[in-house]
């Protein structure tokens, strides 16, 4: 297992160099290009890995997996970080035994307390998942001791596997557009997330821009619970009723079902509905559930990816993979 010294040595630098180089300060000291590649050339070459390696080489253990861990907000979906986990199971590379993987749950909102993102004690590199407005600030503004890819997150700053967001809003609303609607609304959840909202502002931009002329924007839990409580708010309003529905997750929607069901609101005769990430249960709802897909298992593979190329030093830019997402045309709308 190569050193921070050994590099040094082979490149003709200082150690401090190849630690700024390594860490992602080689910048802000002022590191010029030409060293910085080489110096990363030479940690390739040699097989550098960050600390928790060197550690555990120290401790007799022979072995020289690196550990991957993924920072799962408590709050998300249990469904969403099953199909997460398929996708990086399917992956040859996890079935070889390239490296292991660790789940860390951690609050929304608190990543800063997950101390091992500075000290780079417990890990390798991390996937950070579902991170809020709070946890991005955080990652933004502070220089982290392990390469960082995010997921379903936009930054300048971090490696990132996303879907364009705002385009899936726009879709939603053309194709309510296509069936005629005029009475269209959209239900968010009473979270603040950078994805929600680009949804959100896809949405409203196009329906701004069409002949949907009434628009109602609706709140809820992100949860079945949140669904149902969304349609019996709306018929105890005593309101006319929207003749489309858009929900930003799919176990709202299914709440939504049975909520239509329970009041006599017929799907889609009297309202039409819509989901969004496309989880195995909306193929048997009843009527089966219309939702776009997120490709979950393909951004969970491509995060892995990008991941193990930032520690073999073969990114030394921060990139951008944009995945497309995908009405998945049922019964409901």
């Amino acid at each position: 297992m190569a050193t921070i010294r050994q590099i040094a040595e082979k490149a003709g630098v200082s150690s401090g160099t190849v630690s700024f180089i390594l860490n992602g300060k080689a910048e802000k000291m002022r590191i010029s290009e030409a060293t910085q590649k080489k110096v990363l050339e030479i940690a390739r070459e040699l097989g550098y890995l960050p600390s928790i390696s060197a550690r555990r080489l120290r401790n007799n253990d022979k072995s020289k997996i690196p550990v991957l861990t993924i920072l799962w907000t408590l709050d998300a979906r249990a469904s969403l970080m099953s199909r997460f986990l398929q996708g990086i199971q399917s992956k040859s590379i996890y079935k070889d035994g390239m490296f292991e993987l660790l789940i860390q749950p951690y609050e929304n909102g608190k990543l800063d307390e997950v101390e091992s993102l500075r000290t780079g004690t417990r890990f390798n590199g991390a996937i950070v998942a579902n991170a809020s407005d709070e946890d991005l600030n955080f990652l933004e503004t502070n220089d982290l001791k392990v390469p960082v890819v995010l997921y379903q997150r936009y930054s300048d700053k971090y490696n990132t596997v996303n879907v364009d967001s705002f385009m899936t809003g726009v879709e939603v609303a053309k194709y309510f557009e296509r069936k005629g609607h005029e009475r269209v609304a959209i239900v968010t959840p009473k979270i603040s997330s950078q994805a929600v909202r680009h949804r959100q502002e896809g949405f409203l931009d196009r329906v701004e821009k069409s002949n949907m002329e009434n628009l109602f924007v609706l709140e809820g839990n992100f949860t079945e619970e949140g669904g149902y409580e969304v349609i019996h708010k709306l018929v105890s309003s005593g309101k006319k009723m929207p003749s489309a529905l858009f929900f930003l997750s799919d176990p709202m929607a299914m709440g939504a079902l049975a909520a239509c069901h329970a009041n006599g609101i017929r799907v889609p005769e009297d309202l039409e509905i819509i989901g969004h990430d496309n989880d195995v249960q909306t193929a048997f709802t009843t009527p089966p559930l219309t939702t776009v897909h997120l490709p979950v298992e393909e951004m969970a593979s491509a995060c892995v990816n990008q991941l193990l190329r930032m520690m073999n030093h073969q990114i030394l830019k921060p990139e951008e993979i944009r995945f497309k997402t995908e009405i998945m045309k049922r019964s409901s709308c």
